[in-house]
């Protein structure tokens, strides 16, 4: 018996977008035992898989095309607006879960095109929540993940900078200063969720306090492999797990402490499981 002291960090977890598009779903499935997804309605595999036990179906946009008179939850990242006009023209009733962040972003984003600014948009590039930013304007908008994608001397002399919502301030607020120093003129909207964000500080400062850092994510949240660096940082002994499966004993001594963290998108059971699963090691 190694004797770990396992505590998990209470403020890991589902943020509240991804709480509200779950309990959603969950409502839908107690009463009608089956419900369409539009993409994974989280990105952590064993939670899509708990809730497909459920009667929950993935779908892709290429069999979304195909369905007709049934219902559709839109998931926390939000849709472009042609996915609401093939939802009339096939009669789906969509169940919209997108996040209120988000929403509010996309509005601001189309105000802007309305108004024939021209918009750069800092996010990662297919990002579910950046394709429907980007439907906003038409596709017209650049994307970029990096300052090097831009060629700042050819950029006009006035832009209007939106970010997708789960980016880093500090990085954002960097790329606006060298824009600013380069003498482009920057209408800066600052849309970034502050509950994803701040994960960033709590994250450093959890890590710090225990032998060993546990972090629980899916292996497609782009979340989770940022927050998982985020606790490398911090502390060399961080072990990356998406399942119970990938936990091995031999990365534990007797009587160590370890902390069990997680992404936005990894459920508070799953990190409740990995727990139980230390403290029988």
């Amino acid at each position: 018996m190694f004797n770990l002291n396992v505590q998990i960090d209470l403020n890991s977890g589902f943020c509240f977008g991804v709480v509200y598009a779950i309990e959603m779903a969950e409502d839908i499935l107690a009463e009608e035992g089956k419900l369409y997804c539009l993409g994974d309605i989280v990105h952590n595999d064993e939670e899509v898989s708990r809730l497909e036990r459920k009667g929950l179906r993935i779908i892709n946009h290429a069999q979304l095309e195909e369905l007709r008179d049934e219902k559709v939850l839109i998931r926390a990242h939000g849709e472009p607006p042609s996915t609401y006009q093939l939802a009339l023209a096939n009669n789906l009733q969509l169940i919209d879960a997108s996040c209120p962040v988000v929403l509010k972003l996309q509005n601001r984003i189309k105000n802007s095109y309305d108004k024939q600014e021209d918009i750069y948009i800092y996010g990662k590039h297919g990002h579910a929540e950046v394709v429907g930013l980007l439907g906003q304007t038409n596709n017209n908008a650049v994307v970029f993940q990096d300052l090097e994608e831009l060629d700042i001397d050819s950029l006009p002399k006035e832009i209007t900078l939106y970010s997708q919502t789960t980016k880093s301030t500090d990085k954002f607020y960097e790329i606006n200063e060298v824009l600013a120093k380069n003498g482009i003129t920057v209408k800066t909207n600052d849309t970034i969720c502050r509950q994803v964000s701040n994960r960033d500080k709590e994250l450093r400062d959890f890590a710090q306090n225990f032998d060993i850092i546990v972090f629980v994510s899916g292996t497609k949240s782009s979340n989770g492999k940022v927050l998982y660096k985020v606790c490398k940082e911090q502390n060399e002994r961080t072990y990356f797990v998406s399942s119970l499966a990938d936990v091995k004993s031999e990365w534990f001594g007797k009587g160590e402490s370890v902390g069990i963290c997680g992404a936005t998108s990894t459920p508070m059971w799953l990190m409740e499981e990995v727990k139980e699963h230390l403290q029988k090691l």
